[in-house]
């Protein structure tokens, strides 16, 4: 125990036993009507207060009355004191009984000296505690003049830790409920609504603004962050009710707002019956296992039990990641080092392990690396994907997810055409079998993926700027990790096979804006802080992305996050033909016979179009 716990306790405990004392001698005040005690009755009260002293003492320490601190204390403290002076109480009378049957000692006092006992030890501990809860003092003037978005119980909750932490001093409380305006929770106001929070900011002089808004619509935490980045205040959130795994609200849960927290769409409402169905108890390969999309899908196909999670990757330090944090937890995560381009290693996995259900995840995605070095895009993103197709319905695997990308349609460069090439074979597969499903599920940019815009915006910011931008116009789809992989596994359990699934991404997003956003994020003004420059088109890159071809039209589903596009047959002999041809191209790296067959393959990828995008000085840093 450290020295000032020690002291407290002490201090606490010597409080406690003055109390004895004080409390009977005032019951004997209080009964002689305020007059001197009579002679005859001191000799009683001297004995009753020997007895009370060493009983009461011990049922102190008993009941553990200074195992809390003042600071802190709570209802359950109150009930130790009053379960202690009251079993203190009774041994105390039960011994003078028995001593000296009670004689000379009033009836009143035996009433009276309870009641003062319990008060002399309660109300000097609540009202410490107010007092530091109203932050009184000088110490308490330094604290961070504190607006609170939220009177819910989480910001009740958040109320009740900030009033105990010198370093915050709530001052006010914004919430949309009319019936709470005028309140006060703990002794802190409600004062109005939410879209008063700029006439507050102004009145009040904020040091910092905290949102309590759990379940909170992504446009209204927007909203109330660009009102605070207008006037150059601090905001800090409280996580969203999916992180919050306690349901509870504290200060330690406090987070600076993420690009994620004013990008992302309103929790998704999942069909977990279906979910259970599809994934419980089977047997699960997931191949990029280590990536964003794939490790995601390992976190969240666990919760469903299956009877096997193969995590497959060709990246150790990636696969090594997402198994340090899954197979210590889970013995069903099994961790497998190889390379979907590799038959060998493929075909023994599915003879080992005879896989129900693969997610294909494994993909080079990054547009310019893959303009830049076409042959090893193609041999994995066409050619790994459509031998991992034939494995997969060669050993009877059910189900196969294959992740796609906007940038698959009418696709503007090596990227998107291998991706739009692996999804017309998986489409044209599934036709020609009963024994594996085919599905494809398409979508834009995942916030925070390693490679995308967001992480290399923060390191720029990090480093003081500029932001490369390619141009003002550029526009891009974006959703949260786990959003579209819980759509990935909602798509995948509706698919009966050959569709496409087009993931609902919700408005495209100005790449400048989210620059902005990101600058304001970080405390800084655009310009004054840090500088967006605008740099040019890079190879293989359009000024937007689309979800769907003028050719493919959108059908709804029972999933209102969730399109399902037209499939488009090709010929199949013409198809492998091609598919031979691509490989022959690619073992000799003739990068530009590679480019032209992938051109006969998605007749919409123009290389024309690829080239005069290449010579454009416009374009984004996205990937």
């Amino acid at each position: 125990m450290n020295l000032w716990l020690w002291r407290s306790r002490w201090m606490a405990f010597s409080h406690d036993i003055i109390w004895i004392p004080l409390a009977l001698l005032v019951a004997f005040w209080v009964r002689f009507n305020f007059e001197s005690i009579p002679v005859n009755y001191q000799s009683s009260m001297w004995s009753m207060l020997l007895i009370c002293l060493v009983v009461q003492t011990i049922a102190f320490w008993i009941f553990n009355l200074y195992r809390g601190i003042w600071r802190f204390a709570s209802v359950s403290d109150l009930l130790r004191i009053m379960q202690a002076v009251a079993v203190g109480v009774l041994i105390s009378f039960a011994v003078l009984f028995i001593w000296q049957r009670l004689n000379d000692i009033p009836r009143s006092v035996m009433l009276l000296y309870p009641m003062f006992l319990l008060a002399g030890l309660t109300v000097p501990r609540l009202f410490y505690r107010w007092l530091k809860d109203q932050h009184m003092g000088f110490a308490s003037m330094q604290g961070n003049r504190t607006l609170v978005i939220g009177a819910g119980e989480a910001g009740e909750l958040l109320l009740r830790d900030l009033l105990k932490h010198e370093d915050y001093m709530p001052i006010g409380v914004l919430d949309n409920d009319e019936r709470k305006h005028g309140m006060e929770i703990h002794g802190v106001r409600v004062l109005g609504a939410l879209h008063e929070l700029d006439r507050h900011i102004s009145a009040l002089t904020l040091d910092l603004v905290i949102l309590a808004l759990p379940s909170a619509p992504h446009a209204r935490l927007k909203h109330l962050m660009q009102v605070c980045s207008a006037h150059s205040i601090p905001c800090r959130i409280l996580p969203s009710l999916p992180e919050l795994t306690d349901e509870t609200a504290s200060l330690g849960q406090l987070r600076d707002v993420r690009i994620e927290d004013l990008l992302g769409r309103d929790e998704i409402c999942l069909d977990d019956s279906r979910l259970d169905h599809f994934l419980k108890g089977q047997c699960i390969l997931i191949t990029g296992a280590g990536g964003s999309i794939g490790s995601e899908l390992c976190r969240q196909i666990l919760r469903f039990k299956p009877s096997r999670l193969l995590m497959l990757d060709h990246g150790e330090f990636n696969l090594y990641t997402i198994d340090q944090e899954l197979s210590e937890k889970n013995a069903v995560a099994v961790t497998i080092l190889g390379d979907i381009r590799d038959e060998v290693c493929m075909r023994g996995i599915f003879e080992t392990w005879h896989p129900d259900v693969l997610f294909n995840a494994a993909a080079y995605k990054h547009v310019p690396l893959v303009e830049g070095n076409p042959a090893e895009g193609i041999k994995t993103n066409v050619l790994g994907t459509c031998r991992l197709a034939d494995i997969a319905v060669e050993y009877g695997c059910h189900r196969f997810i294959q992740v796609s990308t906007d940038k698959a349609v009418n696709p503007a460069n090596v990227m998107g055409a291998s991706k739009r090439a692996a999804e017309i074979y998986c489409q044209n597969l599934n036709a020609r079998q009963q024994n594996t499903a085919f599905i494809t599920t398409r979508f834009g940019n995942v916030l925070g993926s390693a490679g995308s815009v967001v992480p290399l915006f923060q390191k720029q910011i990090n480093q003081g700027g500029p932001i490369t931008v390619t141009h003002p116009d550029m526009t891009r789809y974006f959703m949260t990790i786990p959003e579209a992989v819980s759509l990935i596994l909602q798509a995948g359990s509706m698919g009966n096979g050959g569709e496409i699934f087009v993931l609902d991404m919700g408005e495209p997003v100005k790449i400048t804006d989210l620059a902005e956003q990101m600058i304001h994020l970080s405390g800084m003004q655009v310009g004054k802080d840090i500088e967006i420059k605008f740099t040019g088109l890079r190879p293989g890159e359009k000024l937007y992305e689309e979800l769907f071809h003028a050719q493919e039209p959108l059908v709804v589903t029972l999933h209102p996050k969730i399109m399902l596009s037209a499939s488009r047959s090709v010929e199949w002999g013409g198809l492998q033909d091609m598919l031979l041809r691509l490989n022959a191209a690619c073992m000799l790296r003739d990068t530009e016979h590679v480019k032209r067959l992938l051109q006969e393959l998605v007749p919409e990828f123009s290389l024309q179009k690829n080239a005069n995008h290449s010579a454009i000085k416009c374009g984004h840093q996205a990937e």
